[in-house]
């Protein structure tokens, strides 16, 4: 058996192909070695993974392109694999190399991730030849599903949001600023709590002000990044975010004078 993974900071989706078995995937809860150590990496593969996989010593290789695993935090994800692959040869890369594998092939491009959070990079053919740091939700992650909730959230706390929104907002999810203070400043993940209010602006679209904020976050994306590349190539897009508001999000490329290729929901 082998196993490529995509992993992101919400989720990670497990591709396993094996010759005496159909291909299929597995969803687990989202890895990143920036928030997580190795022990709480195996447990969530012991929890979640290791039930769909019969005999572990039967993994031959695999292949992680995931989040937050840069050249230095990558050994914390691949110790955690070895630990209970044992016989595997085991690689780990970054989402975004991942990503420009499948959006771009062997052909050179701008690739593009906009999920919990949002990277981009120039890709040659073979291999990433310049990154513009993402810089976290925090001080970047432009046009990210956590760069979205958090400004949408801002903007209700503030009353800055349309009446109507802000009433829609508590009604479904009837949080008081103490406790989005306390998931963004105290607890564990803040970035997969403020993505997860990017449906409620998928499912409030139509509405100006939701609108708007997207394709505004869609273009600081793309002049605070993408702008950055050489002109003249082709800017493709996987994720969750780029997929459920590609409509929004192919105005904002075409708006920016740049070329769109494909928007696809996961490198896998």
């Amino acid at each position: 058996m082998k196993i490529v993974v995509d992993s992101g900071s919400t989720k990670t989706k497990f591709a396993l192909t094996s010759e005496e078995s159909e291909n299929r995937f597995v969803l687990t809860d989202g890895i990143n070695p920036f928030y997580q150590t190795t022990d709480d990496i195996v447990s969530t593969l012991t929890k979640q993974l290791l039930p769909e996989i019969a005999d572990t010593s039967k993994v031959e290789s695999i292949e992680f392109y995931g989040a937050g695993c840069t050249k230095e935090k990558s050994p914390i994800v691949a110790e955690a694999l070895k630990t209970i692959f044992k016989n595997a040869s085991i690689t780990v890369d970054t989402d975004l190399t991942g990503a420009a594998k499948a959006l771009c092939g062997s052909e050179a491009g701008i690739a593009c991730i906009l999920g919990t959070g949002s990277n981009s990079c120039l890709w040659d053919g073979e291999k990433i030849a310049r990154n513009v740091s993402p810089l976290g939700f925090i001080l970047g992650d432009e046009g990210s599903g956590a760069v979205l909730g958090k400004l949408l959230i801002a903007d209700i706390l503030k009353n800055q949001a349309p009446t109507e929104i802000c009433e829609k907002f508590n009604k479904k999810y009837g949080l008081t600023a103490a406790d989005i203070i306390d998931r963004v400043y105290r607890k564990q993940f803040p970035n997969r709590f403020l993505a997860s209010f990017a449906p409620f602006l998928s499912e409030n679209i139509e509405n100006a002000y939701c609108r708007t904020l997207v394709y505004n976050a869609f273009v600081s994306f793309i002049r605070r990044n993408l702008k950055q590349y050489p002109d003249g190539y082709t800017v493709s897009f996987t994720g969750s975010v780029a997929y459920h508001f590609k409509e929004i999000l192919t105005k904002a490329v075409k708006d920016e004078d740049m070329k769109l290729g494909i928007i696809n929901k996961s490198p896998l």
